[in-house]
């Protein structure tokens, strides 16, 4: 895909031979990508970026990624090896880019290091995606999460998650049913292979909001989005009875 290969491309120009490799993930892997699907790549660097070199990625990656003329969102995720390798938690992330965060960078500027929870997950993907597009194969660069910290990951990102809830809600409930089948499954599957996973175990009143929202994942661009007043009224009882069915550590 002409994108995934100016991501590439675009890392190059910036890092050149400090990337040791850099792998997609995400929708594109798991199950193919959607109507509304990023496109998801991580990249391992020997070091963390100056300055100079945030401000040319993040410039960068402003022109490739978007929803107009046939582009799709971009997520671009940078990792320091030796941060990740060998694994601890929380770890910490060297730079991430996404479309949710177009706005606040071009207020505030290039992404900095900062711990990243849910790169847990992220790296869980990767391993299991095994879809390097430069380097070798991720399980030789990086170290696989222990399940312990997956739960851990889940736990510290659904607050945010549901800050996110009457904005973002085909994402927030499909991440959410994805959380409770990983957690329970130790299996990571693609957003609707999740729904399907989760049509089987919830009660009947339910199940109608997990259906419309795989079927928007399915075939719907977020403009393209409707919802029932009545599904909408439902969309909190479903939260709440997902977040029953996930098997959290108690707060300390």
């Amino acid at each position: 895909m002409e994108q995934i290969r100016r991501v590439v491309e675009l890392v190059g120009d910036v890092l050149g031979p400090e990337v040791v490799g850099s792998y997609l993930h995400g929708s594109a892997v798991l199950g193919g990508l959607r109507p509304a699907s990023d496109l998801d790549v991580l990249v391992v660097s020997r070091r963390s970026m100056v300055d100079r070199e945030r401000r040319m990625l993040l410039t960068g990656l402003s022109g490739i990624s978007g929803f107009t003329d046939g582009a799709r969102p971009v997520e671009l995720t940078v990792v320091v090896q030796s941060d990740v390798r060998p694994w601890r938690y929380p770890p910490t992330g060297d730079f991430l880019y996404g479309e949710w965060l177009r706005e606040e960078l071009a207020v505030g500027g290039p992404p900095r290091p900062e711990p990243m929870p849910d790169l847990a997950l992220l790296l869980t993907m990767v391993l299991a995606g095994d879809h390097p597009l430069t380097g070798p194969p991720p399980a030789r660069v990086l170290d696989p999460v222990p399940h312990a910290d997956l739960v851990r990951s889940s736990a510290a990102g659904i607050p945010a998650l549901l800050d996110d809830l009457a904005g973002d809600t085909r994402n927030v409930l499909l991440t959410l049913v994805r959380i409770w089948s990983t957690l329970a499954t130790g299996e990571i599957r693609a957003k609707d292979a999740a729904a399907d996973w989760a049509l089987t175990r919830l009660p009947p009143e339910h199940r109608p909001v997990l259906a419309h929202v795989r079927e928007l994942y399915l075939h719907r661009r977020y403009t393209e989005e409707d919802w029932s007043h009545e599904l909408t009224t439902r969309v909190r009882p479903f939260v709440a009875e997902v977040l029953s069915r996930i098997d959290l550590p108690a707060p300390r």
